[in-house]
């Protein structure tokens, strides 16, 4: 209860007002009086007294019509009301409780139960006070936490996908449009799954596991992965390796975007008609996870220089990706990839990710 808790009293009678006045301001009450309901009701709009007692039969607005419209506003429906009337018949009472009336005083009335019944009621308001604001308090403070977590959350997120950006870098020899190559496509195929329709959890799956595609390079010769010519067939047989050297190095993992990333490694050099590797897997046989990274890899493979070639523009690449329906890749998988060019085309424009940059996509993960 605070210092000074505010009484109101409704009533046309000055000498009942007076009279209550009279009694409570001595217990250190604030009393406000009214004449009628209307004016009281606009008070307590801009200060909601602590209780209200209230005349029953009025002119204008009676308190029947001033507790039932304080009970069923939300802000006002905590005020306890005591209604002071001269009626004693039950179903004037009845009409009371369903007003909403908390207690009775009836006219004439003693002062020491006017005080009792007040004094009551106020520690009822200042119980439930209390607990209103714990419960404000305590829903805040459950917001503020739960908001560090999801900002904690997304730093460790972010930091784990910086260190597979950092491992994976490595694994492809440190070069750095190779490395630029990692981010561009794995967002390449998180756009991608989430047009396939895809949830949340999958698409940010994809953007994580997506970037370990070519991890098995690691294993692989320098002179193999920088060779600026065609490789000749021993060479070929050697890099051919790299998805089996990746599988083998995610192996093992519980956490489910390593297992996707080891999918991925292992399957996105396979082709829809069978003429991929390692395995020569052959349409539904090949994880889509597989198929939309190994769609995403290879457009940005045709749009970026390499040791052994130039870039070609992205209409051109966009083009030799629509040509490898039914050969290369699932019509469908590439039907989507075409849907999502405006997209794709934003990502490549960016090309300046730095690091800790990597929750700024356009992929709604």
């Amino acid at each position: 209860m605070h210092k000074n808790p505010i009484v109101m009293i409704v009533d046309d009678e000055e000498a009942i007002l007076r009279l209550m006045e009279a009694v409570l301001s001595p217990s250190g009450y604030e009393v406000v009086l009214f004449r009628n309901g209307w004016s009281a009701l606009e008070k307590i709009m801009e200060k909601s007294p602590d209780i209200l007692l209230v005349d029953a039969m009025m002119p204008g607005m009676n308190g029947f019509e001033i507790a039932s419209r304080l009970k069923n506003d939300p802000e006002t429906k905590s005020i306890p009301i005591v209604m002071v009337s001269a009626l004693k018949d039950s179903v004037d009472r009845i009409r009371a409780i369903e007003a909403g009336v908390d207690d009775f005083l009836t006219k004439p009335f003693d002062a020491v139960e006017l005080k009792a019944r007040v004094c009551s009621l106020l520690k009822v308001k200042a119980y439930y006070d209390q607990m209103r604001d714990y419960q404000t308090e305590l829903e805040t403070e459950v917001a503020r936490r739960t908001s560090q977590l999801t900002l904690a959350l997304k730093g460790a997120k972010a930091a784990s996908l910086e260190t597979i950006y950092c491992l994976t870098r490595a694994s492809e020899n440190k070069d750095e449009e190779t490395g630029e190559h990692i981010k561009r496509m794995s967002r390449y195929a998180a756009i991608l799954a989430q047009k396939m329709g895809f949830d949340e959890e999958y698409v940010e799956r994809i953007l994580y596991a997506a970037t370990m595609h070519d991890i098995g390079k690691i294993g692989i010769p320098d002179n193999i992965i920088l060779k600026p010519g065609k490789l000749n067939e021993a060479e070929w047989l050697v890099m051919k390796q790299h998805p089996l050297i990746g599988s083998y190095i995610l192996e093992g993992s519980d956490a489910d975007f390593i297992k996707l990333g080891r999918e991925i490694a292992l399957t996105h050099h396979e082709k829809w008609d069978g003429s991929g590797y390692p395995k020569g897997l052959k349409g539904a046989e090949i994880p889509v996870a597989g198929q939309i990274a190994g769609i995403a890899d290879v457009f940005d493979a045709l749009t970026s220089k390499r040791p052994y070639k130039e870039p070609l523009s992205s209409e051109k690449s966009f083009v030799i990706i629509d040509e490898s329906r039914n050969t290369h890749f699932d019509p469908r998988i590439i039907d989507a990839f075409i849907a999502v060019k405006d997209d794709i085309l934003l990502i490549m424009s960016k090309n300046d990710y730095k690091d800790g940059d990597i929750v700024k996509m356009d992929v709604k993960v």
